[in-house]
Parts: C-alpha cells; structure tokens; sequence
C-alpha cells in the first residue's frame, strides 16, 4: 500500500513538472523577449497556473496515451476549419447585403465523458460563427451566424473527430 502512494506520488510530481514544463517552454516561444523581469514574470504566471490546475482537479482524470497520440491531428483540423469559418464569416460581414440568417441547432452528441463534451463545445465555439448557448447532459444548443454554417454542423464531422479522440 505504500508503494502505491509513493508512485501516485511521484506520478502527480511528473505530471506538475511536465505541464510546468510545457508552459514555460510555450510562454519562451511565444514571448521573445527575454529581460529579467519578463523571465521571472513568466515563470511565475506559469506556477500560478500550474498551482491553479492542480487546484481545480485537473490532475484527477488521466488522458489515455492514444488519445494524447491522436491530438496533433486533430488540432490541424480543427485549425483548418476555424480557418475557413473565419473568411467565411468575413465574407458574411464584408458582404454589402450582409447575409446573415442567425440559426439555433440543437444537436445530441454522443460524448460520454465530461472531458469529451468540453473539446466538442470549445471546437464548435473556436469556429467564428458559432457559439454554444447551452449543454446539459447530452445536449448542446447552438448559435450559428448562417443556415450554411448550421447545415454543415449538422453533419456532425466535429463530433466525429471529437470522438475520434477517444476520450475515457
């Protein structure tokens, strides 16, 4: 029994490193500018955030292995989509007769896992267009900018690759 607390232990220590880790590497890249006290700002934000994570429970529920695999992937789709539903909807908004034909879908998903529902409603709501206006249980109610965008949400290809993720 003590041998199991020692490796959840450590377990919980590799993974507050590794996102520690990621963040660090991340806000470097993403910053540019390597002053001092940006330095010691960024890594302080990025223990601020790793300690609010831990707070929030974020380290209860594992992501399989498989699933981390498949995330590249998707991440590019669903890069692909935001991108064609934002000249989409530039081309709505630069538009002089301004077609837009606000529509609500209601759509079921099949997601299981409460981790599964955030991707899909954080993925149709990167999507400019479309927002979520509700989920419960296994329903997500949706504002679409167009009837296009909401036949082609109908088509469920965002739950799809969601569930492709397998998340468990």
């Amino acid at each position: 029994m003590n041998k199991f607390r020692t490796q959840s232990r450590s377990s919980h220590l590799l993974q507050l490193t590794s996102l520690l880790l990621i963040l660090m590497v991340s806000w470097l890249l993403w910053s540019g500018i390597y002053k001092p006290l940006l330095l010691w700002l960024g890594l302080a934000s990025c223990l601020l955030s790793v300690w609010l994570a831990q707070r929030m429970g974020f380290f209860q529920l594992a992501l399989p292995l498989r699933s981390i695999l498949r995330l590249p992937a998707y991440w590019w789709w669903l890069l692909r989509e935001v991108i064609k539903s934002s000249l989409e909807v530039a081309r709505i908004v630069l538009s002089p007769s301004l077609p837009i034909s606000p529509t609500v879908v209601e759509l079921i998903t099949t997601e299981t896992t409460s981790t599964g529902k955030v991707i899909l409603g954080n993925s149709i709501t990167l999507s400019p267009g479309t927002v979520i206006i509700d989920m419960h249980e296994n329903r997500l109610l949706v504002h679409c900018l167009s009837r296009e965008s909401a036949t082609q949400l109908k088509e469920l290809e965002v739950q799809r690759r969601a569930a492709q993720l397998k998340i468990s």
